[in-house]
Formats: C-alpha cells, sequence, structure tokens
C-alpha cells in the first residue's frame, strides 16, 4: 500500500472486523477482501528508515516529517503492523514508539498522558484492553482501559475545575478533544479577550482550550465512566437539547461561551456539521458497552492476537484464549 493515509489503521480495523463477523460460507469473499486489503500494507516501508512509524506519505511530498510518537490512537496502528503476516513491523518500533510516552499526575490521577479525549478511545473502539499488559503498563500496575478511565475522570475534574472560566463548564458539561470550533477569531466578552479556534487538537489539561466541548466524546467513553458519562450524555440531551432535531446524532461541537450566530436557537455557538470520523466511535463504543460485540470480533481475529504477542502483551483474556486453544486442540 504506497499510498499511505495516516489513519490507514481505522479502516484496517474495521476491514479485519467485518471479516469476522461475516463468517458464513456464503459470505467467503468479504473476508478475503478484508484480508487482501490487510495484507498489502507495508508497514516497514511506512518507517522510512525510522524506528517508529511515519504518519503518512504523498505522491507530491513523499514522506510527511512527523511521526507515530508519543502515546495516541497509535496504539491500534502497532498492534496492527505487528501482527501483519507479509510486511509486520519489527517488536524493536513498538518499544521505540513507548520509550516517548509521558506518565503523569493530574487531578488526583496518575496516567499515560495524551490531551485530546479521542486519543483515549479510538485504539479501545477495536481492541478489548482491559487486564492485558504490555512491558510499559505492567512497571506501572496498569492497562490501557484502566487509563483511559483515568483520562476520561481527568477530563471531567477539569471542567468543574475549569481554570479558564469558561461558560457551561462542570460536572456533567465536558468533553474536550480535537473537534471544529467557532474560530479562528477573537472577541471581547464580559471584559474578557477570548481567542477562538477552528478545528485543532483541543486537550486537557495543558489546551489548547477555548471553551469548545464535543459531545460525541464523552459519549465515547461510556465503556470507561458510564457513572459519569451517562448523566452527562442526558445533560447534553435534555438540557442542552444539541441531539434536537439532528438526525444523526450529537452536532460536532458546541461552545457555551461563544455567542454563536445572531438569533440562534440555542445563544451560543453550536457546529452545523456532523462528521462520520465522530459518530464511529460512539456507536462503537456503545455496543463495546452494551455487548462487547467488537471486542468479542477482534479476541478471534488471530492478527490481532499476534500483533499484542509480539508488542508484550500478557493476561486478561490473551491468556485465557491461548488455554482454551491447548483444551480444545
Amino acid at each position: 500500500m504506497r499510498a499511505v493515509d495516516h489513519r490507514q489503521h481505522v479502516p484496517a480495523g474495521g476491514a479485519l472486523a467485518a471479516g469476522q463477523y461475516f463468517d458464513a460460507e456464503a459470505e467467503a469473499e468479504i473476508r478475503t477482501l478484508a484480508e487482501a486489503l490487510y495484507h498489502r500494507a507495508d508497514w516497514c516501508w511506512a518507517q522510512d528508515g525510522g524506528e517508529t512509524v511515519t504518519h503518512g506519505w504523498t505522491p507530491e511530498q513523499g514522506f510527511l516529517k512527523y511521526r507515530w510518537e508519543g502515546y495516541d490512537e497509535a496504539l491500534l496502528l502497532y498492534v496492527l503492523g505487528l501482527g501483519s503476516p507479509t510486511h509486520p513491523l519489527p517488536e524493536s518500533s513498538y518499544r521505540a514508539w513507548t520509550t516517548t510516552f509521558r506518565w503523569e499526575h493530574c487531578y488526583g490521577y496518575d496516567y499515560l498522558y495524551a490531551g485530546p479525549l479521542f486519543i483515549h478511545q479510538l485504539s479501545h473502539a477495536w481492541i478489548d484492553f482491559r487486564g492485558v499488559q504490555d512491558a510499559f503498563m505492567r512497571s506501572k500496575g496498569s492497562d490501557y482501559f484502566e487509563n483511559s478511565r483515568r483520562a476520561t475522570f481527568v477530563h471531567q475534574r477539569y471542567a468543574v475545575d475549569n481554570p479558564r472560566g469558561f461558560e457551561g463548564y462542570g460536572e456533567h458539561c465536558w468533553g474536550i478533544t480535537a473537534s471544529e470550533g467557532p474560530g479562528p477569531s477573537t472577541l471581547k466578552l464580559n471584559g474578557i479577550e477570548r481567542r477562538f479556534e477552528g478545528y485543532v487538537g483541543r486537550g486537557v489539561p495543558y489546551g489548547p482550550d477555548d471553551g469548545t466541548l464535543a459531545p460525541w466524546s464523552v459519549a465515547a467513553s461510556l465503556p470507561f465512566a458510564p457513572e459519569i458519562v451517562r448523566p452527562a450524555i442526558s445533560f447534553c440531551i435534555h438540557q442542552a437539547k444539541l441531539k434536537a432535531a439532528n438526525a444523526y446524532g450529537f452536532k460536532a461541537a458546541f461552545n457555551p461561551t461563544h455567542p454563536g450566530t445572531s438569533g440562534n436557537a440555542f445563544g451560543w455557538w453550536v457546529s452545523p456539521w456532523h462528521f462520520g470520523l465522530n459518530e464511529g466511535p460512539v456507536v462503537l463504543m456503545i455496543e463495546n458497552d452494551r455487548s462487547g460485540l467488537l471486542w468479542r470480533l477482534m479476541r478471534s481475529c488471530p492478527y490481532i492476537r499476534s500483533g499484542l504477542q509480539r508488542a508484550g502483551f500478557e493476561g486478561g483474556w490473551l491468556n485465557e484464549f491461548d488455554r482454551e486453544r491447548v483444551r480444545d486442540a
């Protein structure tokens, strides 16, 4: 796969999940195509001679200068790359990635830091990280699922603390992530000059933060912390009315500090858009919370298991699956 998009791991995960779901004899072509797409990806080439994986490649400019480094949604990417039966990443690539992590203490929680909430969600839409640990998480006595739970609470605590004094932030109104915003613009509101951004990777606790919240990012955290997510979803639906007359769920983002356009129904800025990239994690994570369907499908995928094992993951369902396989042999 020579024309590489920096998010190729997301459709690759979806293709493998579809291949696991459509398991009837008459559906063999779906499985064949899913595996063919995955097998084509040349993960070693995507390293461009380095240890970590580059963000992408274009015919016009070649490899992008950025790499998948620091904790991010590339957890799924590296597992897929390590599990490839055709062009696998070396195990050293995963170790190089984890050396770029930042472990922090924030709002009473020790956790692997990443600012935007989506980073703590996207890989988990496909892989069940409960109870399975790599060397990094073993050294911290945690796992990536627990880490996402802690990050979710950090986001809520940040909104309650509200250090920048934005309107609306609170116990049931939070969720800062990469999202569209009302800017770029600067407005003077209540005597305070506020800078509003367009689409940026907003994050907690270091920002950027301009008062823009993304309700979809709250819903996608449902499996991690249902006790705080469910009340926040209820707030968005019943009090903020962010789902009213919206056929596709929540709008992409809203900002209670920004006045929005004159005469708008909300009294603040609300995005006019829906994005499939936002809606997808919401649907998948609601289903994982409800039934664990996606997690079960991917547990049965040999490439995911191989990638996890080559990354050094042990414990939990991964060990149980191996014991069941030996027992059935």
